[in-house]
């Protein structure tokens, strides 16, 4: 049920996030950006160990930044290195990667007590 509500939560920021991909971050309305933010923020501490192996230092240092400040994440002129891959994309690419991870979870898990109830009813 706790990875469910994640991947909820994963998948309605991805939703805010796309629905802007390609297009300008800066039209998101400042409530849903904060949301996505928090939303990162809490993930990220919920399951923290199960992120362990699929985040990277400096992805984790990206969501950082932009859990700090959301709005002014994009605002903020690109280092030589972002310029060649949008802000967003990094946000959204983390967000998808998190979401797809708690899935791969959650049907392992699913898997694994199907497997124990089957041995327990044989």
């Amino acid at each position: 049920k706790d990875l469910l509500e994640s991947i909820s939560a994963l998948k309605a920021a991805v939703t805010v996030l796309s629905k802007h991909h390609g297009g300008s971050l800066l039209q998101i309305p400042r409530t849903h950006m904060m949301s996505v933010a928090a939303t990162l923020q809490y993930q990220m501490r919920k399951h923290a160990s199960l992120l362990e192996g699929t985040l990277t230092p400096s992805e984790r240092r990206v969501a950082a930044a932009f859990v700090q400040a959301p709005q002014d994440y994009f605002d903020a002129a690109p280092t030589f290195k972002q310029s060649y891959a949008p802000q967003s994309g990094e946000i959204f690419g983390i967000l998808r990667q998190m979401k797809e991870t708690f899935e791969s979870n959650l049907s392992a898990s699913q898997k694994e007590e199907m497997a124990n109830q089957k041995a327990y009813e044989d």
